[in-house]
């Protein structure tokens, strides 16, 4: 396997080397059929790979080039203390599964492998193989899958992201922040300076797969619940360049985020980003801003409204705020939507009516025709 993720390394930096030299003379962007046509034939040359995979990483890169948009990217690194882990992508015609191995288009044997998943029950589609850290090997495979009819809640939920809790919903139920990195931040300072490198990348690799594994079934058990969610856009980027960034980085609130996103997506449920600025300074009750401010207030967890004598605790009142604001974006973008449908209604409408003018419409003259 490391033999055929070196040459796809060679063909990746083949394509790039291409795409920089097209867009250098002819200032365009190459596709990757125009790259196929330069490596066709490259199997036969001495390219010990299948020509679906040699096309496969060719169309893969562009299609990164485009999502980063660059003129060039990183190179594909075979050896050194930076080499890049093993990628191997394949077609979906590539790839035949059976009694519990892999037939691909290009290697010489079966593969065997541990099928976790249950891949004799579906048809297989385009995928690859990737290494991890550790030098271990996954497929990577769509499937199609029958889509269940999910029990979908009806409530709409506001969530505020933060580090004491990993987050705090509008109904006040905490989620409690793991801090998987700081739990092994121990075993993993002595293996570091033991300089057990396999040791290193296996605690990295149980603190990626726990806190993936949090954020998967957190995120799930929302979706199922709720039929609309809001949560706060704060910046984990910029909060990862202040002293914060152990904890900001171990949280996962982008990951979070983003797995919210396709979950509620597929759910038909409705997700949105909320502006969350003085969320945590605003009554949730009556709407004045005289919560705590400044570095000062991070302390207080608690705060009396001066305006209406409410009693709030910090992060509920900051998610409550962030559902009140989701909720009016949704119903100004529901408004926008019946206005424009209305508008489109009306400009239907307009001009001569054909049946009124003695014109026959279409179904009426294929009758008279017959």
């Amino acid at each position: 396997m490391l033999e055929k993720a070196y040459w796809v390394n060679q063909v990746w930096n083949y394509s790039n080397e291409l795409s920089h030299k097209v867009w250098g003379r002819e200032r365009r962007f190459i596709s990757s059929y125009e790259i196929d046509r330069y490596t066709s034939g490259a199997s036969k040359a001495g390219v010990r790979l299948h020509s679906q995979t040699i096309q496969a990483v060719s169309a893969e890169y562009v299609t990164r080039r485009v999502q980063a948009r660059k003129v060039k990217l990183r190179w594909r690194v075979s050896s050194g203390s930076r080499r890049s882990l093993g990628w191997v992508p394949f077609k979906a015609s590539a790839l035949r599964y059976r009694n519990g191995q892999l037939f691909m288009s290009g290697f010489d044997r079966p593969l065997s492998l541990w099928d976790s998943y249950g891949l004799s029950g579906y048809e297989l589609g385009a995928g690859c193989f990737s290494e991890d850290a550790r030098g271990r090997w996954y497929l990577n495979v769509t499937v199609k899958v029958k889509k269940a009819v999910l029990q979908q809640g009806r409530s709409a939920i506001g969530i505020d992201l933060g580090l004491k809790d990993f987050a705090k919903t509008s109904h006040g139920e905490p989620l409690e922040a793991p801090r998987f990195y700081r739990r092994y931040e121990a075993a993993l300072g002595v293996a570091q300076r033991a300089r057990q490198k396999k040791r290193v990348a296996a605690l990295h690799a149980k603190i990626k797969n726990s806190r993936k594994d949090f954020l998967h079934k957190a995120s799930t058990a929302l979706v199922h619940r709720h039929g609309a969610i809001f949560v706060g856009n704060v910046n984990a980027s910029a909060l990862a360049r202040t002293g914060m960034a152990k904890s900001v980085l171990d949280a996962g609130w982008s990951g979070f985020r983003t797995m919210l996103q396709y979950k509620s997506d597929d759910a038909g449920v409705w997700f949105e980003e909320v502006d969350e600025r003085y969320s945590t300074q605003t009554c949730s009750c009556c709407g004045s801003r005289t919560g705590p401010s400044g570095p000062a207030g991070l302390a207080v967890r608690e705060w009396t409204c001066a305006a209406c004598g409410v009693l709030h605790d910090r992060d509920t009142n900051a998610a409550s705020i962030i559902l009140q604001r989701g909720l009016e974006r949704m119903e100004a973008q529901f408004a926008a939507a019946a206005g424009q449908a209305a508008a489109n209604e009306a400009k239907a409408g307009v001009g001569r009516d054909p049946l009124a003018e003695g014109i026959l419409v279409l179904s009426a003259t294929a009758a008279a025709l017959g």
